[in-house]
């Protein structure tokens, strides 16, 4: 199958086209910046541009966007373009070009404030049905990208399925307070519990819903690691994770200790990927334990793709206030 890539030069558009040949696609890269995965280079707020890169193309992996990081570095409007008009663009094309599947990338950011409950309040439990509360232009333009998918599987058949990614950039947190409390790997290995996934199965997802999309016509999925915790441990995990950590999974203790590793004294959200195992078939390599696995035998967190892959970065510069500039 030939598939069009958007963001082919990004962490999951470079993953997607070194992972496509080997599953019998045909990839076609298209970005901003040039790559060695590029084949188009330009903007998907062109619909011009868009037509020439679908034309003849079967399916739309579409992970083209404007992050998070770049909320204070870019205006509103450079949202709307990319992450709004973009994804317009691309359906009507795709549309037009008859394709037949078409997978978007979101991310769990599109919650927003829904992730964080009042103070005293059980850490949330966060399922597909959770309502989005957007706090951020991200956030806002992803949830609007994700209703133009729903509008154009219900208006024009076109098959459209929505994952929303957790974190798994591998760049430093964003988060001062982390940075300095908390050795990386740390904190990353941490977030495995609750609100991070690898690369290599937010690959495996996207191929499937590759597959899946023609017979489930719309659907958002979470797409993050497998979770130890459950719903019965939501109001410990908010004031008490260590415990709740020791309890679920015991020989992260003395993985830890070996590393002078701390668990987060609370947590404030679990991400559920229950719905993707289950209507996609998905079954994510990369839990907890499979990470402890790695920190004991090689001292790495990641799959193969993941370190191939490595940091890229968000913007050109540099900046001494952390990784990116917060909003």
């Amino acid at each position: 199958m030939k598939i069009l890539v958007t963001g082919s030069a990004g962490h999951l558009g470079e993953a997607l086209m070194r992972t496509l040949p080997a599953a019998g696609h045909e990839p076609v890269g298209v970005d901003l910046n040039p790559s060695s995965f590029t084949h188009y280079v330009g903007t998907i707020a062109d619909r011009a541009f868009v037509a020439r890169c679908v034309r003849g193309v079967e399916a739309v992996l579409h992970a083209a966007t404007l992050h998070k990081p770049h909320v204070a570095t870019h205006a509103r409007q450079d949202f709307v373009d990319t992450n709004v008009t973009g994804t317009l663009n691309l359906l009507e094309e795709a549309v037009l070009a008859r394709v037949q599947a078409f997978v978007y990338t979101s991310t769990t950011s599109a919650f927003g404030r829904a992730l964080v409950p009042p103070p005293g309040a059980p850490a949330a439990w966060i399922t597909e049905d959770v309502v989005p509360v957007p706090k951020n232009i991200y956030g806002v333009t992803k949830v609007a990208a994700e209703e133009l998918c729903g509008l154009f599987q219900h208006r024009a058949g076109l098959p459209c399925l929505v994952l929303r990614t957790s974190r798994f950039f591998p760049e430093e947190d964003d988060r001062k307070e982390t940075r300095d409390a908390y050795d990386d790997l740390n904190a990353k290995v941490n977030e495995f519990l609750y609100r991070r996934v690898d690369i290599e199965d937010i690959v495996s997802a996207h191929l499937l819903a590759l597959d899946r999309a023609p017979a489930l016509g719309f659907g958002r999925y979470i797409i993050s690691a497998t979770t130890p915790f459950t719903r019965g441990d939501l109001l410990e995990l908010r004031s008490n994770a260590p415990d709740v950590l020791a309890r679920r999974v015991p020989r992260a203790r003395d993985v830890y200790a070996a590393r002078g590793w701390s668990m987060f004294p609370g947590i404030d959200r679990v991400y559920d990927n229950e719905r993707a195992r289950r209507e996609l078939g998905w079954e994510p390599r990369y839990d907890f334990g499979t990470v402890l696995e790695l920190i004991e035998k090689e001292g790495v967190a990641g799959s193969p793709l993941a370190r191939i892959i490595g940091s890229k970065g968000y913007h050109a510069e540099t900046f001494t206030e952390g990784p990116y500039p917060l909003e």
